[in-house]
């Protein structure tokens, strides 16, 4: 397994469960925030549709882990019409930190106090790297999608029209 030292401590958990699962993934810290997926792009020198966006989403009162093409702005009725649901709104940062144990702009495809449906968009097997937050805004890790997919047990749809 990679080293962890000198990450922060939500970041070498994530570290640790992706070691702990198989993969040898080293998590890196970057100095510019990569908060938002233009930013994390910027820091990476990579196409702002290879990082996976981490958003929670209100499903029909459920908790939805939507990780998302950086590219694209997801289509809430698209997305409930993908996966029969009612309703879906974007979650408040209170109930993103109670779900996933982090901070928006930071959150980890896995990780969380306890399991999160997740659901991946599909426009993410268009790059054979993606990059996903890794517990904190300043870090992330290196992905194939097939790598998201197992990590999470997600379902892949389309969450965008464009």
């Amino acid at each position: 397994m990679t080293e962890a030292h000198g990450l922060p401590e939500r970041s070498r958990q994530i570290q640790q469960e992706v070691g702990d699962r198989g993969y040898d993934i080293a998590v890196r810290e970057l100095p510019e925030s990569t908060r938002t997926a233009l930013e994390a792009a910027a820091a990476l020198d990579c196409e702002v549709g290879a990082i996976a966006s981490s958003l929670v989403f209100i499903a029909d009162d459920e908790p939805l882990l939507v990780m998302t093409s950086g590219r694209h702005r997801v289509d809430t009725d698209l997305l409930a019409s993908e996966l029969g649901k009612v309703s879906i709104t974007m979650a408040r940062a209170k109930k993103v930190r109670t779900v996933t144990g982090q901070a928006i702009g930071g959150v980890a495809p896995i990780g969380h106090p306890a399991p999160v449906t997740t659901v991946i968009d599909e426009a993410l097997q268009e790059y054979p790297t993606i990059w996903a937050a890794a517990g904190t805004p300043h870090t992330v890790m290196p992905l194939t999608f097939e790598q998201l997919v197992e990590l999470t047990g997600g379902r892949t749809v389309q969450v965008a029209t464009a």
